[in-house]
């Protein structure tokens, strides 16, 4: 694949990490599987609910958002919020048949994420000891996402629980596209230490990497979340970014669709075969920026 960021200016910015974004070491294939159509077909519904995340707060609590509400017609609208620019799209709603609340953070346009990867805000830190009390103090994150987590954490709490108490669930499926999987992620740490009865399924697209190692093992181990799944699209450069020598790992759970169309599992974190997006994508330049926003089993990201 060929590496198209349209800014030259960015891809200058980003060169220096074009040999840093992966280490190079033996690539495996190992107990890699490929999803029956029945499984891959179960991974739809959260790929139009990632989607959905991209449309303004009124149309969504309408529900009336063209092909990405057809594709889930009896979910029930809770709150939303967001202006799409300085704080992000996000929505809740109850979806009868995973019976679970369902969170969607707002996504964003390539140039634009990779360029929030590469900025000052690249830096990792710890989660702020209000919003996650009691993590321990070896767990960092993204301070960018951090930062966009923080400006809605408090309004999707409160919409959570009141759908929980309204649906009578204690379930939680969190999704989005690109920084909206990298939002979401981080709900899958934050709600459970405010909810403790919580129990969390996140299913990402697109998702770059949200925090360090003790972020990864944290994720893998907690008994709150349920399952950790990110799916990422052929070369999709997204994922690699911010690279593992600043740090930065994938929790297990990814699904790498190969360019035949195969969707991969890929256990462990970061997977370095070439089955996989840290070992088929091991620098930018190897990258394709167009596959980003998908298609994921026929569904684009975007409203």
């Amino acid at each position: 694949m060929v590496f198209t960021l349209k800014n030259l200016g960015l891809a200058l910015l980003l060169a220096p990490l074009a040999v840093l974004a992966a280490p190079a070491s033996l690539k495996t294939r190992q107990s890699i599987t490929t999803l029956t159509a029945s499984q891959v077909n179960a991974f739809t519904p959260y790929a139009f609910f990632a989607s959905a995340g991209y449309c303004t707060p009124a149309t969504t609590l309408a529900w009336d958002c063209g092909a990405n509400c057809a594709g889930v017609p009896d979910f029930k609208p809770i709150a939303s919020g967001g202006d799409g620019s300085s704080v992000q799209f996000w929505y809740v709603g109850f979806e009868p048949s995973l019976n679970s609340i369902v969170v969607s953070n707002q996504g964003t346009n390539t140039s634009s994420i990779v360029a929030l990867l590469t900025d000052g805000d690249i830096i990792l830190e710890n989660p702020d000891s209000t919003l996650f009390p009691g993590l321990d103090s070896s767990i960092e994150a993204h301070n960018g996402f951090l930062s966009a987590h923080a400006k809605t954490a408090a309004q999707i709490l409160s919409a959570v629980q009141t759908g929980m108490s309204r649906f009578g669930t204690n379930s939680i499926t969190l999704t989005g596209h690109s920084l909206g999987a990298a939002i979401s992620l981080l709900h899958a740490v934050y709600l459970p230490l405010h909810i403790p009865s919580a129990k969390i399924t996140f299913v990402g697209f697109g998702l770059p990497r949200v925090g360090n190692k003790a972020f990864a093992n944290y994720l893998d181990a907690h008994t709150s979340v349920a399952s950790v799944t990110h799916i990422n699209n052929k070369e999709d450069l997204v994922p690699i970014l911010p690279g593992m020598f600043l740090g930065y790992h994938h929790p297990s759970g990814e699904i790498h669709i190969q360019d035949s169309g195969a969707w991969d599992t890929c256990p462990g974190q970061d997977n370095e075969s070439d089955l996989c997006t840290t070992g088929d994508v091991s620098n930018i330049f190897e990258g394709d920026e167009s596959d980003h926003d998908g298609p994921y089993n026929g569904v684009e990201m975007g409203c």
